[in-house]
């Protein structure tokens, strides 16, 4: 054998020791636990406990302070090994009021709320329409002023979200926009895809050295009325709101954990965000999340083996208005991001889960087919090159954490997303049930997995979910 053979020999060797693959016991493991997960309702009661017994959960509000109670007492109630908490703190917005008319000779109320972060204030002034977000910051600056701008752009449907992306920047930019071209307040249409008469809040942002302006969402009838009637002739609004910031708030990161048997300080992170806005009870945004992913660990806990690494559930505090809760952990265990095997987050409702994908290296493609087959029976394709993290998932990937994506049916997500409507009626328990399936075999295969998913410290920028 000459030396570079042996050297070829010996390098291939190696390699192949460094390959992550999955036992066949936990792959055996695995499909009975999904079978127990399917015939389940434990992430269903868990998730009705949480918006019933809590109900709205506005990040720093005394439903977000009992939200938090509630968590570190469900952990304990489902048999978690660990619960702890770790403090977040942000500013702090509250919503008391808000209303609108037409006035005039069409004179008739306006079903809207008010973005988050917006000022209180109350405005009169003539409507401008925009088709788009490109329309409005091109209006000349001075062009508004003492108008009011509304942008009236219709936000598309899709079964991964992807629409979301245009009307969540007409959300997070137009306000900004119509600043700059003397606007007195902003209005849009709901970044949403429902044709019920609820409005879809959610955050906003000023850019810097502007003075921010009272700005809302049109349900989506009453953005369609004020198109129609700007069509017979000029229109004059009157928007009154009573909201804004007030001081700082701390909320809590809660965490629950099931030891590991071999590796217990590596863990897999799985979890959702605890906050919710306050128009419904945050029960597909994100309260299914948390009651799924809680309910996964639960079983993964009660199982007769437990798997190598530790399951840790995170419960994410002040997701809606900036990722606040993942920002903090990423921030707060920074050190540790090659103690944490991989992370999955569930935030885009309680549809099912039909793909799967990961950010694993080639020494983990082995594993992560190995998942994607335990997964397969669930309906779930592999797509490997797809997706990004979830939202609160995202600040620690830049650090380089390895993520995974379980990717929800969202047709009917932007329905509902921010809204009133959004209650625990709306949750098809079987469809829960299988996502409890996913995310429980998920978890449980890639914590018994021998070797990594790829966490190192270093800078990345993952793709977006």
């Amino acid at each position: 054998m000459t030396v570079g053979l042996v050297a070829s020999t010996l390098g291939t060797a190696f390699a192949a020791a460094r390959e992550t693959r999955i036992p066949d016991a936990a792959i055996a493991r695995a499909a009975q636990l999904r079978e127990t997960a399917l015939a389940s309702d434990l992430g269903y009661r868990v998730t009705e406990s949480l918006t019933t017994e809590v109900g709205a959960r506005l990040a720093g509000s005394e439903a977000d302070a009992r939200a938090v109670a509630w968590a570190q007492a469900k952990f304990r109630e489902l048999g978690y090994d660990r619960v702890w908490i770790e403090p977040v703190s942000f500013p702090k917005w509250e919503r008391r009021s808000e209303s609108a008319q037409v006035l005039g000779a069409n004179a008739q109320p306006l079903t809207l709320t008010a973005l988050g972060g917006s000022p209180g204030g109350t405005v009169e002034g003539e409507v401008v329409r925009f088709a788009d977000l490109a329309a409005l910051e091109a209006a000349a600056p001075g062009s508004l002023a003492g108008k009011i701008a509304f942008v009236d752009y219709t936000m598309a449907r899709a079964r991964d979200g992807s629409g979301y992306g245009a009307g969540s920047r007409i959300r997070s930019r137009g306000p900004s926009a119509a600043i700059r071209a003397g606007a007195a307040g902003y209005l849009m249409r709901s970044a949403g895809t429902g044709s019920h008469r609820n409005p879809h809040t959610g955050i906003t942002r000023f850019d810097d050295g502007l003075t921010p302006i009272p700005s809302a969402a049109l349900s989506v009838p009453d953005a369609q009325q004020l198109t129609r009637l700007l069509a017979l002739r000029p229109q004059r609004v009157r928007v009154a709101l009573d909201c804004g910031w007030d001081g700082t708030a701390t909320s809590h990161n809660v965490i629950g954990e099931i030891r590991g048997s071999k590796l217990p300080h590596e863990v897999v992170l799985i979890g959702g965000h605890l906050d919710s806005w306050d128009l419904g009870t945050g029960a597909i945004d994100d309260g299914a999340g948390v009651g799924l992913t809680m309910a996964a660990g639960a079983l993964i806990g009660k199982m007769d083996k437990a798997p190598a690494r530790s399951i840790r559930v995170v419960a994410f505090a002040n997701e809606e208005q900036g990722l606040h809760g993942g920002n903090a952990y990423a921030r707060q265990h920074a050190k540790d991001v090659t103690r944490h095997q991989i992370a999955a987050e569930s935030d885009f409702g309680a549809g099912r889960i039909y793909a799967y994908s990961s950010s694993a290296p080639a020494h983990a493609k082995v594993a992560d087919e190995q998942i994607a087959q335990a997964l397969a029976p669930l309906g779930i394709a592999h797509t490997p090159g797809k997706g990004g993290p979830g939202p609160d998932i995202s600040p620690f990937a830049a650090q380089g954490l390895a993520w995974a994506r379980l990717a929800q049916d969202g047709t009917d997500y932007f329905d509902l997303h921010h809204t009133p409507d959004d209650t625990f009626d709306k949750i098809d328990p079987q469809a829960l049930a299988q996502n409890v399936a996913a995310y429980a075999v998920f978890a449980y295969l890639a914590a018994s997995a021998e070797g990594g998913f790829g966490s190192a410290a270093k800078p990345v920028a993952p793709p977006s979910e």
